[in-house]
């Protein structure tokens, strides 16, 4: 998006320059940010998790089809290409949305075991399984294998320079239907729970009772409606206990905006910060790597080292620990781009207007950095990470209730649509020579709401019981 057609050092097709493809890329974040709350409510009222999710795969097919015929030279040659991409975003995002929404209590719906049972290693040790620790887990292995897809940038980057963006899009889309067929022919081994179709009406009803009593949930209550107002309500407690659950599991997620805001920067301004630097042949799109490398090494290291060591050593290292310490991580990660971006202006031949003076012969020399400074950022976001998004969805399962699960895990992507707005909020900043304070801004709201957050949420750290018996029978 940013780059002109026909660059082999930065290869590109529309040349809109950092600004407008930021803006865009954002707005692409926002569109699948979004989508899962539809996607949510169809899921847990009418079809279920599956059927919801193989519509949205096969919303994603159509988008990855669309821009893979829209990026052949033909089409770029008669201006299809930017129609094309915009149509296919649009597809694809909706499709990633509901994806999302629908993917991780999937998964975690598969592990039907609820009660603590004794388990024997092939050492002869005895051990006792623990719901919430294997929650953690699945959620853990589930985001370590999403870094191993990451991988996928190795051979489309090389193929957009080599062969030309479409050869990328076909790998995406052939991969996708491989995706598609795999799930479909195992459709008869999956455990499918039934959607809760009358609840969520009821739910907003309850809540909208509430609001009218001055935001009070409780005057939403049976009897309090009855003594109040002597009038009968088609809820009950049980509801009204699940909307309590709900709003606390959204409120956490909701507060992690910040740790969003600084995710998204890998998508677009990270990959404009690489282009500024000497890229010694490399892709400047490629660097990204780095990042699910980071996660796939590291992602072992916390789960099968950290985690035990606190454990062990009785050291409290809840879910709302994990996450203030994932908003800090982010926050010095954004701290060394920042740094990183400081560096480049300072340096030749171009200084502060990288790409744009005389000497970079055309956008094709950057500045005098390497561009393996930038390589620290990722493994610091990789920390970041894996605290962060694993609880996030383990949260949004264990704290849901069973007919609002995947509603509660549509918010976390509503979440990081509220970042991708404030992204777009900050879109006149990121370009040269503001890109520093950029960074720093974003590393402050990042690491300063750590704090705050772990004292405002701490007592969840506390709480015992994280899901109620049978709700995933």
């Amino acid at each position: 998006m940013q780059n002109p057609r026909g660059g082999k050092l930065l290869p590109g097709a529309f040349d809109l320059g950092q600004q407008k493809a930021t803006n865009l890329s954002n707005v692409f974040l926002l569109v699948q940010f979004i989508s899962p709350v539809p996607f949510a409510i169809v899921s847990d009222m009418w079809y279920g998790r599956y059927k919801t999710l193989m519509i949205s795969l096969s919303i994603y097919l159509c988008g990855s089809l669309v821009l893979f015929v829209t990026a052949l030279p033909v089409s770029l040659d008669h201006n299809a290409g930017l129609p094309g991409l915009i149509s296919a975003m649009i597809l694809i995002g909706i499709g990633v949305g509901g994806v999302k929404a629908t993917l991780p209590p999937f998964l975690v719906d598969q592990y039907t075991q609820m009660e603590p049972r004794e388990l024997r290693s092939k050492s002869g040790k005895l051990a006792l399984s623990d719901r919430t620790l294997t929650v953690q887990y699945i959620c853990n292995v589930f985001y370590w294998f999403t870094n191993i897809a990451g991988f996928s940038v190795l051979p489309a980057t090389w193929l957009e320079k080599e062969r030309g963006f479409w050869t990328a899009y076909l790998l995406a889309f052939a991969s996708l239907w491989v995706t598609v067929l795999f799930l479909y022919s195992w459709r008869n081994h999956f455990t499918k729970l039934e959607p809760q179709g009358n609840i969520l009406p009821l739910a907003v009803r309850a809540i909208a009772c509430g609001v009218k009593n001055r935001f009070r949930l409780r005057a939403a209550s049976p009897a309090y409606q009855m003594e109040h107002f002597g009038r009968t309500v088609p809820w009950d407690d049980t509801i009204l206990h699940h909307l309590r659950r709900c709003f606390l599991a959204c409120k956490v997620i909701i507060f992690s905006a910040p740790f969003y805001l600084a995710y998204i920067q890998i998508s677009n301004n990270l990959i404009s910060q690489a282009g500024q630097m000497r890229l010694g042949g490399i892709p400047n799109d490629a660097i990204q790597v780095a990042n699910p490398i980071a996660c796939i090494i590291l992602g072992p290291v916390i789960q099968k080292l950290l985690f035990p060591f606190f454990s062990r050593r009785k050291i409290p290292f809840g879910p709302i620990i994990r996450i203030s310490v994932a908003c800090f991580t982010m926050g010095l990660a954004m701290a060394y781009a920042s740094g990183v971006q400081r560096l480049i202006y300072s340096r030749g031949p171009c200084y502060d207007k990288p790409l744009l003076c005389a000497e970079s012969k055309g956008g094709t020399v950057g500045n005098d950095v390497s561009v393996w400074v930038q390589i620290p950022v990722y493994f610091i976001l990789a920390i970041a990470e894996i605290l962060g998004f694993a609880t996030l969805s383990e949260i949004a399962y264990s704290k849901a209730p069973k007919s609002m699960k995947t509603m509660v895990q549509a918010v976390t992507q509503l979440t990081a649509g509220l970042a991708s707005v404030i992204g777009i909020a900050l879109s006149p900043a990121a370009k040269d020579p503001n890109l520093v304070i950029m960074y720093a801004v974003i590393a402050g709201l990042a690491a300063i709401v750590a704090f705050p957050f772990w004292w405002y949420f701490r007592r969840i750290d506390e709480e015992v019981d994280v899901e109620e018996p049978g709700e995933s029978q």
